[in-house]
């Protein structure tokens, strides 16, 4: 899987101390995936007591917009 950050997710990374496994635990294997449009989607996933959504977009890479825990 091919993940890149938009410098927004970067940002937000840094900034609430998320950890890239979640991440990638996130866009693996969601509690629930949610598709807005042809190529954005939602997935979030309980981690560690906390929910993680991870708003992306998937073509032939998987391009991380921004996330945040909810």
């Amino acid at each position: 899987m091919i993940i890149f950050y938009s410098n927004h997710a970067r940002e937000k990374i840094r900034k609430r101390k998320i950890e890239l496994v979640w991440i990638k635990e996130t866009l693996k294997f969601p509690d629930l995936l949610i598709r807005n449009s042809r190529f954005k989607f939602h997935a979030i996933k309980k981690l560690n007591g906390k929910t993680l959504k991870i708003v992306f977009m998937k073509k032939r890479y998987i391009k991380v917009i921004t996330l945040f825990w909810i």
